[in-house]
């Protein structure tokens, strides 16, 4: 059925946003901003290709595609927290080095192939009419999105340590008065950034395609950056908005193969235009949707305890 393809694409191109936007969250709800998302994820994706290459293991390279994020992130973390670096120069120059670093690592993967993620299969569930392949017939990738999503909520929202962590973004200066070690979880929220954001490049050549590129995370991660911010910082909306720019993403990509008479160039640019409409449209309504940021984001030198 065509819809249940476009629903499946939909999801496939929703996962590594929703994945690396779940952990920018989590990092600027600390009052951290990463613009180095990119960089970590083509990074994960050229050394989860390499782990499951030579392993034969998808588990083993969505791990080392982790590894490699939270390696990247430690580096920024190093800078902006423990130097005192300037976050937004920080996260560019992360950007940078991952793109030029994954592309030495990656080149000798060009044109290799692996075997995909295997897709969940439950006798009965799974061979259902539509829903079947929808809800039961996803890789692991998919599940672990939507659950990381929930957990972060729940974190957040229903546990002592992440109310500890808003308080930490809202207001660090009191949260420090208050003994908390500020430094210390703000490097814990980058780290946990840095593996969601491995993990989403890690999903690109182990389930999206079998194969390693370079630069194939395309400007997902500065997309999921912009997510984070479209979701008013909340973990609920992100999930809409994740699916909502996979679906932009992916009809561009059918109406291009309907024939329509629309240059290409321009199809393709849909889901960076709509980014940037919503970016937009929350800069003019800051008072509402921009009312959950917490308010000492890019401010990073504390004094630990």
């Amino acid at each position: 059925m065509i819809v249940e393809a476009i629903i499946l694409s939909i999801v496939a191109a929703s996962t590594p946003l929703l994945l690396a936007a779940a952990g920018e969250l989590v990092a600027e709800r600390a009052g951290v901003l990463n613009l180095g998302v990119e960089g970590m994820m083509i990074m994960g994706a050229a050394c989860g290709f390499a782990g499951a290459y030579f392993t034969g293991s998808t588990f083993a390279g969505a791990v080392l595609g982790m590894i490699a994020g939270v390696a990247m992130s430690a580096v920024f973390g190093f800078l902006t927290l423990g130097l005192a670096v300037n976050q937004v120069a920080t996260g560019l120059a992360l950007t940078i080095l991952g793109i030029g670093l994954s592309g030495l690592i990656g080149s000798g993967f060009v044109g290799e192939r692996i075997s995909p993620a295997p897709a969940l299969d439950l006798p009965l569930l799974t061979g259902l009419p539509v829903v079947g392949r929808i809800l039961f017939g996803q890789d692991g990738f998919v599940y672990c999105s939507l659950a990381l999503t929930a957990g972060i909520w729940w974190f957040l929202y229903r546990t002592r340590a992440g109310l500890v962590l808003r308080a930490v973004g809202d207001n660090h200066t009191s949260a420090h008065a208050l003994g908390y070690p500020v430094l210390r979880i703000r490097m814990m929220a980058v780290l946990f950034g840095g593996a969601c954001a491995g993990l989403a490049g890690a999903f690109l050549p182990l389930a999206y395609t079998p194969f390693f590129i370079p630069g194939m995370t395309a400007g997902r991660g500065w997309i999921a950056l912009a997510l984070v911010v479209f979701a008013s910082w909340r973990p609920g909306r992100l999930v809409l908005g994740a699916y909502l720019f996979g679906a932009v993403t992916i009809l561009q990509l059918h109406a291009q193969g309907g024939g329509l008479g629309i240059p290409s160039q321009l199809m393709s640019s849909l889901p960076y235009l709509a980014t940037i409409i919503v970016l937009i449209v929350i800069s003019r309504t800051r008072g509402t949707a921009g009312s959950a940021a917490p308010a000492s984001l890019g401010l990073v030198f504390v004094p630990d305890r």
